[in-house]
């Protein structure tokens, strides 16, 4: 489990592809001080596994079914990518629960100054992400734990700190550019509780879980 924190920026040093089969090496710094062989890195908000490491870098695996919903198939040597360790037990809480699995990847459709802030407007390509987006709830875009601003149908926008476009790679993206996105994973399991009934089956119905109720109750 991830918070959406961004530890470092990490540079991709070596990419192997075979077929939708990759192997990542990322050159790191802070990172390295206490990695062992197995462990979760989100890199870009991919949760990936530690399969080789040296001074100056890590080598993950990256299988088919994450080629095909993330962004890393676009990935170039020189690349800079966000990277966070796994949370340690009894450390700050300072983002959301993020688990690395990318529900969609989106398009940067627009990039505003806003006195000291940025404006990102992002169209998911998988729509269906948005159903688990209120305002002022959680996203994590390429790993980062941010806060959204606006929901629509189509699209949603965060407004971003400059010290989190200063140390995330945020900071280079423009309109156009793909990043990855994972919803806030306590959405899914209440709209799965929601349209569940004891026997093991699942009732396909219209959530009556709207963003009024939860107000009305407290919850947001």
């Amino acid at each position: 489990m991830f918070t959406g924190i961004i530890e470092e920026i990490g540079t991709m040093r070596r990419i192997t592809k075979q077929g939708q089969a990759m192997v990542l090496t990322v050159g790191a710094k802070r990172i390295l001080e206490d990695v062992h062989l197995g462990d979760s890195i989100s890199v870009n908000g991919v949760c990936l596994t530690v399969i080789q490491f040296d001074e100056t870098s890590i080598t993950v695996d990256v299988m088919p079914e994450t080629f095909r919903r993330t962004s890393l198939q676009k990935l170039h040597i020189g690349d800079r990518v966000n990277l966070e360790r796994a949370m340690a037990s009894g450390g700050r809480f300072g983002g959301h629960i993020v688990q690395g699995h990318v529900d969609s990847t989106g398009i940067i459709t627009g990039r505003t100054p806003e006195e000291n802030a940025v404006v990102f407007q992002i169209e998911p390509e998988d729509t269906a992400i948005l159903k688990y987006m209120i305002p002022h709830g959680s996203i994590t875009i390429d790993g980062i734990s941010l806060t959204l601003v606006h929901v629509s149908e189509q699209r949603f926008t965060v407004s971003i700190i400059p010290h989190t476009l200063a140390q995330t790679v945020l900071q280079t993206k423009q309109p156009g550019d793909q990043v990855n996105l994972e919803a806030d994973v306590l959405g899914k399991y209440v709209e799965k509780l929601l349209n569940f009934r004891s026997g093991g089956e699942t009732v396909k119905r219209q959530s009556t879980l709207t963003e009024a109720f939860l107000a009305d109750n407290g919850f947001i």
